[in-house]
């Protein structure tokens, strides 16, 4: 059984800072590609990240030097680190993992179809 879980959500003040993990099992991450998404109550799901399975990445403009996603194959995880949180991060956080890599920045907006999902974690950041 195919299964993402996302934990490491939770209330931080403005400034502050948190890391999301998201723990796969049942398929090989090794060759898949992951992105973080996230959706703020009466808003549209946003990709916020995606990493490759080269380790090749992209972001959101607005969390650009902010946030970092990472992987760790051997551990079938991967991470959204979260610094200098503002109000507007406040959302619930997806992870999604893929087979079809993108190197073009389109999987962001363009996120239908996406193989596996997560049900997410709730970040909320506190003014």
């Amino acid at each position: 059984e195919v299964q993402l879980v996302e934990s490491g959500g939770g209330l931080v003040q403005t400034g502050g800072s948190l890391r999301l993990s998201c723990a796969t099992s049942g398929f090989t991450i090794d060759a898949y590609a992951v992105g973080w998404f996230r959706q703020a109550p009466g808003q549209e799901r946003e990709g916020v990240s995606w990493i490759n399975n080269d380790g090749s990445s992209y972001y959101l403009d607005s969390v650009k030097g902010r946030f970092t996603t990472s992987r760790d194959n051997a551990k079938n995880t991967v991470y959204l680190q979260m610094n200098s949180l503002k109000p507007e991060d406040t959302a619930v956080y997806y992870c999604a993992a893929d087979s079809r890599q993108d190197y073009s920045g389109s999987r962001l907006t363009n996120y239908y179809g996406l193989d596996y999902w997560g049900g997410g974690t709730v970040v909320t950041v506190s003014s």
